[in-house]
C-alpha cells in the first residue's frame, strides 16, 4: 500500500427542522443551522490528488440542497406512525402529538432517527456512492461531520475493507 493523504472541506451548510425520538419520548419540533465537513482519505492519483476539492464540494452542496429548508423525516422510525395522504406526510408520535407536513417541505430519509449521527451516515454513504459513480476509486475512507451548532458535532466514518 502507498502513502495515505487526506482532503477536507468544511463550512457547507443547510437549515432544516426535525425532531428525534428517545425511548418513548419525542423532542419538540425545532431546527438547526447545520454545518457539514467531509474528509476523504486515500492514495494520490496520477495527478497527485486524493479527490478534486471542486468535485467534493459540488457533491456535498448538492446533498445540503436536498435538506435545506425542509423537515427531515426519519422514514424508518421505530417510534413514529408515518403515512402519506395525498400531498402530505402525517406523523404521529407515542406522546399523542400529530404533525401534518406538505410533501414538498419534507425530505424523507431511509434512517431510523434524524440524529446528527444518522444524517452523517446517510450523507457519507451518498458521498461514497457519488464519488464511485464519478470514477473516483482511490479513496479508503470518508468521514462526515455534522454540526448542529457550535460545539455540537457528530461524526461518521466509512472505510473500505483492507485487502488480505
Amino acid at each position: 500500500m502507498g502513502e495515505t493523504f487526506k482532503v477536507r472541506v468544511e463550512g457547507l451548510q443547510f437549515d432544516a427542522a426535525h425532531f428525534e425520538t428517545f425511548g418513548n419520548q419525542t423532542e419538540p419540533l425545532h431546527g438547526h443551522s447545520y454545518s457539514v465537513a467531509a474528509e476523504v482519505e486515500g492514495e494520490l492519483t496520477q495527478d497527485s490528488l486524493v479527490v478534486d476539492f471542486v468535485l467534493l464540494k459540488t457533491i456535498i452542496r448538492s446533498l445540503c440542497r436536498e435538506l435545506d429548508h425542509r423537515f427531515i423525516l426519519q422514514q424508518n422510525s421505530r417510534r413514529l406512525r408515518i403515512e402519506t395522504v395525498d400531498t402530505s406526510w402525517r406523523i404521529g408520535t407515542s406522546t399523542g402529538l400529530a404533525y401534518v407536513f406538505p410533501k414538498q417541505d419534507v425530505t424523507a430519509l431511509p434512517i431510523d432517527n434524524s440524529s446528527a449521527e444518522r444524517l452523517g451516515e446517510w450523507m457519507g454513504q451518498k458521498l461514497w456512492d457519488a464519488l464511485e459513480e464519478k470514477g473516483v476509486n482511490n479513496f479508503r475512507s470518508i468521514t462526515l461531520d455534522i454540526y448542529e451548532g457550535p460545539g455540537q458535532r457528530a461524526s461518521h466514518r466509512m472505510e473500505r475493507p483492507r485487502p488480505d
